[in-house]
């Protein structure tokens, strides 16, 4: 046979795959139940910059922080500590997705806010190293990935609950080619990694008072994974008789959410890592564009939290970084604060950035120089959110 030692090697490199997520799995089985960071005080916040327009968009979220935490962090109650060298140059050098000095940094923290950052893809001249959000989602376990969308004005009001840790990006950088011509990437779903995303989609729901989860995936298609992805929270489902739930294909789901005639059907949606990513970037495009939706990565003892877009290396490339939109930041500092227990808060941060960013537009970002720069949006949303009389200008955004 002319590949018989290609396969062979490549058969090695899949054992060797099963091996790890299985072990991976019964780690999961014995982990121990989630801390309450409501609670926890103190609390150590990290901020990471990443690169590409990320220290920028970092640095108008850092003032946010400082100026809702002022009390908290001037008692001790709450410490920001900034965090170095999650850049793709530095994670080059070392060919670790996270350098070990770094990874030490964030352990040490309870929650962290994180700036985008540049993933190498094939044939771009760095080294073949895996995303960085990945390896810190597996590192800190961090199997939640919550991401808010809300357009008050078309009824919408979604909260997706994608799985974090398995699926195709599990192994995302370890696929093999036994041929030249073939390539195998590998797909990873678990039941105690089903069941854990799809308890806290219906903890979620009954909390906020919401009465419907929308199972998505492709279990048609994709019958073992996706299969049992849908078996295991059809099973979970069943624990929570309050909450109605209905499945759906990722393909029929993502026409739903821009039809304007079903959108408004749907509230609580919990799906595997890959539709959830896609999925949830059309969504923030419909809020106003990836840059104005964060991203809450939460595990049993460590959150992260993010603003959902890339690192952007084009605008940096062209001067254009101060341009960049800083909302999808300040709205994932938004959640951490939620996260902690600051939830009035995170809500001022949230009506704010939606009334400046969807309703008033008294200034307008347009990532380039014929916008305001991020730090003069920061400005006028800082202000907004000062103001007396926001819930008033809040009210007045959702009558239209």
């Amino acid at each position: 046979m002319a590949y018989e030692v290609d396969i062979a090697k490549a058969k090695e490199a899949f054992g060797k795959i099963m091996e790890t997520q299985i072990a991976r799995v019964e780690k999961v089985k014995k982990d121990t139940p989630p801390t309450d960071f409501t609670k926890k005080r103190p609390i150590v916040v990290g901020v990471l910059g990443g690169d590409g327009i990320g220290p920028v968009i970092a640095k108008d979220a850092i003032r946010v922080l400082q100026t809702v935490l002022k009390d908290e962090l001037s008692t001790g109650k709450i410490s920001m500590k900034i965090i170095e060298g999650l850049t793709i140059e530095n994670r080059a050098k070392v060919l670790k997705p996270i350098p070990d000095d770094v990874l030490a940094e964030i352990r040490a923290c309870d929650v962290t806010l994180k700036g985008p950052t540049t993933t190498p893809e094939k044939g771009d001249g760095w080294p073949n190293i895996e995303s960085a959000n990945v390896a810190m989602r597996k590192e800190l376990d961090l199997f939640a990935n919550v991401r808010p969308v809300r357009i008050p004005k078309q009824g919408v009001d979604w909260t997706f609950f994608r799985e974090n840790t398995e699926d195709v990006y599990a192994n995302g950088s370890l696929g093999v080619m036994p041929t030249p011509d073939v390539g195998f990437d590998f797909k990873i779903i678990s039941v105690p990694g089903t069941e854990r995303i799809v308890h806290m989609a219906f903890q979620h729901a009954r909390k906020t008072g919401k009465k419907l989860v929308s199972i998505v995936t492709k279990a048609n298609i994709v019958k073992t994974t996706d299969g049992l992805f849908l078996e295991t929270a059809k099973k979970v489902a069943a624990q929570y008789p309050d909450i109605k739930w209905d499945a759906w294909y990722v393909d029929i789901m993502s026409a739903n959410l821009v039809s304007e005639r079903r959108r408004k059907d749907f509230q609580v949606m919990v799906l595997p890592n890959m539709y959830g990513d896609i999925l949830t970037d059309e969504a923030a495009e419909m809020q106003g564009g990836v840059g104005t939706a964060g991203s809450a990565n939460i595990g049993n003892h460590h959150g992260m939290f993010e603003a959902i877009h890339g690192s952007a290396p084009r605008m940096v490339n062209e001067g254009r970084a101060q341009y960049a939109d800083p909302s999808s930041m300040i709205r994932a500092g938004g959640m951490l604060l939620e996260h902690i227990g600051y939830k009035n808060e995170a809500d001022k941060i949230g009506m704010a950035l939606d009334i400046c960013g969807q309703y008033e537009h008294k200034v307008v970002m347009t990532g380039r120089s014929t916008g305001a720069t991020g730090t003069q949006f920061t400005d006028y949303m800082l202000d907004t959110m000062k103001d007396s009389k926001l819930k008033a200008r809040w009210d007045a955004y959702l009558m239209g």
